[in-house]
């Protein structure tokens, strides 16, 4: 882990498959292609859905934020970090997690892809 732009970073590559991801993109953007298992709060609905996170997130445990490319997830894991969380942003976001082979699904569940 390391403080890229402020914030806590962790790489794509230090992730594991149990680990707890938050995906603030936009339904669009989500609907193409996300993270199985990913939950997803998209940061224009992200202060009016808090209550929803705190609830599915593992308590005490990491919270990695994840976008496109790591500026919007930054923001969020800023704000987390603040309010005294354990979350940290995912360096290169959902662009490095398909381009480092990850796994990406579509809304219905078949292969999906980032935009």
């Amino acid at each position: 882990m390391h403080f890229g732009s402020g914030v806590p970073t962790v790489g794509v590559d230090a992730l594991s498959s149990d680990d707890f991801l938050l995906d603030v993109r936009e339904d669009d953007e989500w609907q193409a292609g996300h993270a199985e298992g990913a939950l997803h709060i998209p940061m224009s609905d992200f202060m009016g859905r808090f209550g929803d996170l705190m609830v599915k997130a593992p308590e005490g445990g990491r919270i990695n934020v994840i976008c496109r490319s790591g500026g919007r997830s930054a923001q969020v894991t800023a704000y987390l970090v603040q309010q005294g969380l354990d979350a940290v942003n995912v360096d290169g976001g959902m662009q490095l997690w398909e381009a480092s082979g990850r796994p990406v699904v579509g809304a219905d569940g078949a292969p999906g892809a980032v935009i």
